[in-house]
């Protein structure tokens, strides 16, 4: 059935080459930081230089075989890619400290980012051609004014199982029944803290309690999960992850332990990353039967639940224990650059041949070649600190 509002609305890997494109890349305004991390092909084991394991899936065991809609999604290691995150604006509300730098950031001018339409157009492109999950990012989507009506025609799209976003909760309450209405059916929000002092400290702006009448509020309209996404950062709120697991207890919460990773402008350091078994090793020394749960092939997280909780917990281990493997997301950034893995700094622009004219066979080309041309697996953790990639709210969470 349709929404009611619509009657209101009606690993490291081979080489670091730049990617050669079936366009003339100067002309679509391709742009390439390059980097001279050394990227080796990824092996079944490996470790990290702080003692902890990194991914042992290879490419094979982490995707199964599958028909596709679309070769265009399916990089040259027989991933196939049917996740797109869009970024739907630069701004936020908050100011969180891994997110952006305390100077702040430049922000792209309104002109240059996609239209309510592009959007629309270049999503019906992904979706026709096999994604059937797309999340809205930001900076802060809910900020964006059209918000409500991008959501009502991307859930639309034939094809499309999952719409979902990611917020940071200050303005979600009011919003949320009416996203609901218009197609948004999974919701993450991210909260670091259960103290407002300390909120009000990492994000630079107050609104703790407005962020927990949220998540209630995703509780009461029947989301579930509700994921609560937690960066944890060493001295900062390492002491609360026992506290976030008893989120759990009582409500349908997943809460998702991030790995603190390194962007342009958060003064990323090592000594601040709390490593996913640390975490693990916290939780399961508190809480008794802490037991792991199946994982999809392409989950970033890594999945437990404690006996007896209403709710789950998850880790993503981005920088420990990575799953380029099963990787099957891809990202458009607020300016209408394409992105193929996060930690990469490639990007093309799919603004400027949208805005050239092309049709949707040269656009499939330029993202197919894009794709192609996606490593398998990111470089280690200090080789990222150490390339030249976008503060992550450019970027999209």
């Amino acid at each position: 059935m349709m929404p009611r509002c619509a009657l209101e609305l009606l690993r490291r890997c081979s080489d670091s080459r730049r990617f050669n494109y079936l366009v003339d890349a100067s002309k679509f305004g391709y742009r390439s930081i390059s980097s001279s991390s050394p990227l080796t092909s990824g092996s079944p084991s490996c470790s990290s230089s702080i003692g902890y394991a990194t991914s042992c899936a290879t490419l094979s065991e982490a995707q199964p075989r599958q028909s596709h809609s679309s070769d265009m999604l399916v990089d040259s290691f027989g991933r196939f890619h049917n996740y797109l995150r869009i970024s739907l604006t630069e701004r936020c509300n908050l100011r969180c400290q891994y997110c952006m730098p305390a100077e702040g950031v430049e922000l792209t001018p309104g002109s240059e980012l996609l239209s309510h339409d592009e959007i629309i157009r270049v999503a019906d492109l992904f979706v026709s051609s096999g994604v059937d999950k797309i999340r809205l990012t930001g900076g802060e989507p809910t900020i964006r004014k059209d918000i409500e009506d991008i959501c009502l025609h991307l859930s639309s799209l034939k094809g499309l199982k999952t719409l979902a976003m990611t917020t940071n909760g200050i303005v979600l309450s009011k919003k949320l029944p009416k996203l609901k209405e218009c197609g948004l059916n999974a919701i993450n929000i991210s909260l670091d803290t259960l103290v407002p002092a300390k909120f009000e400290f990492m994000t630079r702006r107050k609104g703790h309690g407005r962020v927990m009448e949220s998540i209630d509020t995703a509780i009461e309209l029947g989301y579930n999960p509700v994921k609560v996404n937690c960066v944890v950062m060493r001295g900062v709120n390492d002491d609360e992850i026992c506290n976030f697991v008893e989120l759990t207890k009582l409500k349908p919460i997943n809460v998702r332990f991030i790995e603190f990773m390194p962007f342009d402008g958060n003064v990323w350091n090592v000594k601040k990353l709390v490593p996913y078994a640390e975490m693990l090793d916290k939780v399961r020394g508190q809480f008794k039967d802490v037991k792991r749960l199946q994982d999809h092939p392409t989950d970033t997280a890594k999945n437990f639940k404690v006996d007896g909780h209403c709710g789950t917990i998850s880790f993503i281990t981005s920088m420990t224990e990575h799953f380029c493997a099963g990787c099957n997301r891809l990202r458009l950034l607020a300016d209408g650059n394409f992105k193929v893995c996060l930690f990469g700094p490639s990007e093309v622009s799919l603004r400027d041949p949208l805005r050239a004219g092309v049709d949707d066979l040269e656009l499939k080309e330029i993202i197919g070649a894009a794709v192609k041309r996606k490593k398998a697996a990111h470089a280690g953790m200090f080789d990222i600190a150490k390339t030249t990639n976008r503060p992550m709210i450019h970027i999209g969470g």
